[in-house]
């Protein structure tokens, strides 16, 4: 049966998670797959009772915790490790290098405290990880996830054993040991320890990040989308190019702009969507290319392990945003990554990880325009 929905506290606009499938509704629970029709669960608010405000914004504080009204917690005293307001640089050197008018880059490669996106979804998970009482958080990773969710486990007091492929590199699991978690190196790629993951998170009844806290941690992303707006000046850019790992992203960050959009902090615009895959992990980018509504998973074999996810959870969602808005999903070589890291770190100065590469290899795909 549907779950009723209980009535939120009066300071949030959390209201319960939606079947973005079926729409069957639930309490605002640790659960992420709905029990009719095994779709995903996402988060849903009543922004009814928000007074929000670009001043009530800009006046708090310096971290993704400005958002707090747009996010899925109760409490007023979150888990805030500085996560968020990463620089938007102009690119002026590598526009020109691009053929493009007007550049910019988020580089998230600052972020606190890991120095990674994953810092924001993670501050967002075990946030309402602590809410819904876990002691015990984990999750499943091919790097960057693990090293964000010890370090912010550590900083919240909670206990901490993540699950990572056995042949990840040693720089990024060490890492993520600095931080004394339990570390569990499994013989498989991404989507196999995934499933192990999922089997313990019913076992042991841990919070894990990104299978049970799903729906909380991937709300975490949005707080990008806000950033950028904010920082072109409350206005919505032209285009969004972006990796695609399970395609959270990418979703979240449109969610993000139709919520800002929804209670008038940007005047709403036509908003370019297209995205990156390696071409050694590409599920998404190949369908997209064949006209297909679904995705055919496979076996990762590329350098960008940090994207590597052979069936992306949230597939077929980026490709309906990518083609509703007229953009692109597409894929780059190794070879291509590595010519975008140079190119990025040769021309503005900033040295990414795999990840960063990919999509800056297929930047000449965004066109002109901000």
């Amino acid at each position: 049966m549907t779950q009723a929905l209980s009535t939120p506290l009066p300071t949030t606009s959390l209201q319960g998670l939606k079947c973005k499938e079926c729409g069957a509704e639930y309490e605002p629970l640790a659960i992420h797959v709905c029990e009719f029709c095994f779709g995903p669960l996402e988060v849903s608010y009543d922004f009814s009772r928000l007074q929000v405000s670009r001043a009530k914004i800009e006046a708090g504080p310096h971290s993704i915790w400005r958002y707090r009204d747009f996010l899925p917690v109760t409490t007023d005293n979150p888990i805030d490790v500085g996560t968020g307001m990463t620089p938007l640089v102009k690119a002026h050197r590598l526009a020109r290098q691009l053929g493009l008018k007007n550049l910019y880059i988020k580089n998230d490669a600052v972020n606190m405290p890991t120095l990674s996106f994953k810092d924001r979804v993670v501050s967002v998970a075990l946030t309402r990880a602590q809410e819904l009482g876990f002691t015990t958080v984990s999750c499943a990773s091919t790097g960057n996830l693990a090293n964000s969710t010890a370090a912010i486990a550590t900083r919240a007091g909670l206990d901490c054993c993540v699950f990572i492929p056995s042949d990840l590199e040693a720089g990024k699991v060490m890492g993520t040991l600095i931080y004394g978690p339990t570390v569990m190196a499994v013989q498989g790629n991404y989507d196999q320890v995934n499933r192990l993951c999922s089997e313990v998170a019913n076992t042991y009844g841990w919070g894990f990040v990104n299978i049970n806290l799903r729906p909380y941690y991937s709300e975490g992303s949005k707080t990008l989308g806000f950033e950028v707006a904010e920082q072109l000046g409350w206005q919505l850019p032209d285009h969004i190019v972006a990796p695609l790992a399970s395609g959270s992203l990418f979703t979240k960050i449109y969610k993000g702009f139709r919520e800002f959009v929804e209670l008038g902090l940007v005047e709403d615009k036509d908003v370019r969507f297209s995205g990156a895959q390696a071409e050694g992990c590409s599920p998404i980018a190949t369908a997209f290319r064949e006209g297909q509504d679904f995705i055919t998973p496979v076996k990762p074999n590329t350098i960008a392990k940090s994207i590597a996810i052979g069936n992306p959870a949230d597939a077929v969602y980026a490709l309906e945003i990518a083609r509703k808005t007229q953009g692109n999903i597409d894929s780059v070589t190794d070879a291509e990554i590595i010519a975008g890291i140079k190119l990025l770190a040769e021309t503005e100065g900033i040295f990414t990880e795999t990840a960063g590469g990919d999509h800056c290899g297929s930047a000449q795909e965004t066109g002109r325009g901000r």
